[in-house]
């Protein structure tokens, strides 16, 4: 019997073994299994899941890249970004039952906002499991400060490029501003914001499992291209002080001045008063942000007669000795009356323009005809967009010749039924200054990158319109305006000047005829006559008192030609400037009355101009006094700023071309360098404002 079953136990297999191998073969296949899904999870599946593991081990953040410059002709500072910092708070790291309150309560006090507000905004964001929320954006020096020296819990700060335009509301109207999230929203910030922008970087946060940050790296922003502009730092300032002075003083709703160099198109100051300051453009009304030079359409009035008496001569209709009839002041065109504002008899053509006969304008209109008038007006620019580099450009107003009724030629040639903008009118004028051809306005003359290397130099566009005798014609018809005609006081001291006056008349938004107390006062002139430098249209929108052109806007037209002239290094070309000077030198005592009546307005004008300065002053070798006087042939005297506020240390620091790094408001307490130091033209100062004793 045993025998058996050690016989049987012998040809059965052991359990055990069995058992063994069953286990064996579990194992095999868990581990084929796991080898299949680790193979699939490292191949198929490898990108999702790198990126689920960044997201939660990683936080990224955007780097705002430096924006380029925006730089005048001489490459004097126009707007930079400079360094400040920004405040956000992660949630997340909100650990104790109090944190949050005591966050709001310290912010919110310093911050000047709601606290209530705050408690919600960072319990929302917590609660959905946010990690990132801004608090506060480019603070103050000594916000930063305030916050930093607290140790707020899950409070963090990064540093952000800052819009800063040095001489405040200068240009402000070409240079635009930009918005919190570093966009350009007006003038060239806008128009060339991609350029200016660069490219953005990224800073990669590596965090733990209780989301505490142990590592760091950067990739690094590209920092933006910057734009030379055709602006002058000094042309615009005085364009600006003029004209500003013009519209108090004239209590007007607005104006605009807009200095052009004809043989090439460069703006050298663009203006519109009121204005704003682009470091704080929440502090205006949207209206003062208009920029009225190109955006603003007005009928023209008698600066538009220069088109039909430009085509008349042109097509070789009359000269301008030939004489015109003026008809005592009136003419009837398809039963409309349109008089003069005075009566004239027989004028040359000449004589006609200088005294801005409409009668004489009408009848050349009629002479040319409507469709050889309207082209004239069309290859003057006018009905069409200047092309100029910035955001909002109208094309004006000018109707197809099909839809002109009987009387509309002689309401266009004295500039009537016809809307224009300043800018358009100051380059029409820039084809007589330039011998016939109209080279197209712009503002920008370079394009550089961060390094300097040039990527773009401007080419306008240029065109002849009339032929260069017709050009000069015009030139010394005009000169006789300034010289016997309505525009007097345009003369200039040392200079000749020309151009043309305008008063018209606005439509009553009521009534929808013409007002017979809101008009537009203007002036566009151009000088030296034989070689003009400069084109200069100044634009006065509904002056009280005195309201027509000629005593209005010339006057203006002078003190910015007297100021832009000298500064371009023109020569004087006129005999009363000689006179002037060689009477001073020799015997003060002896001048003749022009020459007296001259000093007298330099004088003046001087003194105006040390008016708006911080007072540091040194005399030449004759004993004049010289406001911040060169102490080298490179060199400028830095003067001393303590007491002076923001905008007069801009306008002082605009005026010498230097650049201000502010910081605080109120009245200037420290400066550095110190008075008296010489500084280079460009050369940044630092100013801080308080308002302390």
């Amino acid at each position: 019997m045993l025998g058996r079953l050690s016989a049987e136990s012998k040809t059965r297999p052991d359990a055990s073994i069995r058992r063994a191998l069953f286990v064996a073969a579990l194992i095999v296949c868990w581990m084929l299994a796991i080898s299949v899904r680790l193979v699939y999870l490292q191949i198929s599946d490898h990108d999702r899941l790198i990126g689920r593991a960044q997201r939660q081990q990683q936080f990224v953040l955007d780097t705002e890249p430096e924006r380029g410059q925006l730089l005048d002709r001489h490459d004097r500072e126009l707007a930079r970004s400079i360094q400040t910092a920004s405040m956000f708070v992660d949630p997340a790291e909100f650990e104790r039952p109090g944190d949050i309150a005591c966050v709001a309560t310290r912010v919110a006090s310093v911050l000047k906002q709601d606290q209530e507000s705050l408690v919600n905004q960072l319990t929302q964001a917590r609660d959905s499991g946010r990690r990132f929320l801004w608090l506060a954006r480019r603070l103050s020096a000594y916000q930063t400060g305030e916050f930093r020296g607290l140790g707020l819990p899950g409070v963090h700060f990064r540093t952000e490029p800052k819009r800063f335009y040095p001489n405040g509301s200068l240009a402000a109207h070409v240079l635009g501003f930009v918005g919190l999230d570093g966009v350009g929203l007006g003038g060239v910030e806008q128009i060339y914001n991609e350029k200016i922008s660069g490219e953005a970087g990224k800073l990669f946060f590596e965090k733990d499992s209780s989301g505490n940050a142990y590592e760091s790296f950067e990739l690094p922003s590209k920092p933006g291209q910057t734009i030379v502009l055709t602006i002058d730092q000094s042309v615009q300032y005085w364009a600006e002080q003029a004209l500003g002075a013009a519209v108090r003083r004239s209590r007007a709703k607005s104006g605009t001045a807009i200095v052009l160099e004809p043989n090439s198109g460069e703006i050298l100051a663009l203006a519109n008063a009121p204005t704003f300051d682009p470091n704080d453009v929440g502090a205006v009304w949207p209206e003062a942000r208009s920029n009225w030079a190109l955006q603003n359409i007005y009928e023209p009035g008698s600066t538009f007669k220069i088109v039909s008496f430009s085509a008349a001569i042109e097509k070789g209709l009359v000269t301008p000795e030939d004489r015109i009839d003026c008809q005592m002041g009136a003419i009837t065109i398809a039963g409309r009356t349109i008089r003069d504002h005075k009566p004239f008899g027989s004028l040359t053509i000449r004589d006609a323009l200088a005294k801005s006969s409409n009668v004489a304008a009408i009848k050349l209109g009629l002479r040319v005809g409507d469709d050889s008038m309207h082209e004239f007006i069309t290859r003057f620019g006018f009905g069409s967009r200047t092309g100029i580099e910035l955001p909002g450009e109208t094309p004006g107003l000018l109707r197809p010749v099909k839809r002109w009724q009987a009387s509309s030629i002689g309401s266009i040639a004295i500039g009537q039924e016809i809307g224009v903008t300043p800018l358009q009118m100051a380059a029409a004028f820039g084809v007589l200054a330039n011998d016939g051809v109209r080279v197209a306005p712009h503002l920008v003359r370079e394009i550089r990158t961060s390094s300097g290397t040039n990527l773009y130099r401007s080419n306008p566009e240029q065109r002849r319109v009339v032929t260069p005798e017709t050009a000069r014609a015009l030139r010394r018809m005009l000169e006789e305006v300034t010289l016997n005609g309505t525009a007097k006081l345009a003369q200039l001291d040392g200079y000749s000047a020309a151009g043309k006056t305008g008063t018209a008349q606005k439509i009553d938004s009521k009534t929808k005829t013409y007002s017979k107390t809101k008009h537009i006062a203007s002036f566009v002139g151009f000088a030296p006559v034989e070689n003009p430098a400069v084109v200069i249209i100044v634009v006065i929108d509904e002056p009280a008192g005195a309201y027509h052109g000629g005593d209005v806007a010339a006057p203006v037209f002078r003190e910015i030609a007297e100021h832009t002239l000298p500064d371009l290094g023109i020569a004087p070309d006129t005999k009363l400037n000689l006179e002037s000077h060689q009477v001073a030198q020799a015997a003060p005592s002896v001048q003749s009355p022009k020459v007296a009546k001259a000093r007298e307005q330099r004088t003046r004008v001087e003194d105006a101009r040390k008016a708006t300065l911080p007072s540091v002053a040194r005399r030449d070798g004759t004993g004049r006094e010289i406001i911040y006087a060169v102490a080298s042939s490179r060199a400028i005297l830095m003067p001393d700023l303590r007491g002076q506020s923001v905008r007069d240390v801009a306008r002082a620091c605009a005026h010498l071309g230097l650049q201000v790094e502010a910081r605080g408001d109120g009245h200037v307490i420290r400066q550095s360098p110190a008075p008296g130091t010489e500084l280079g033209s460009g050369q940044v100062v630092s100013v801080d404002f308080g308002r302390g004793n």
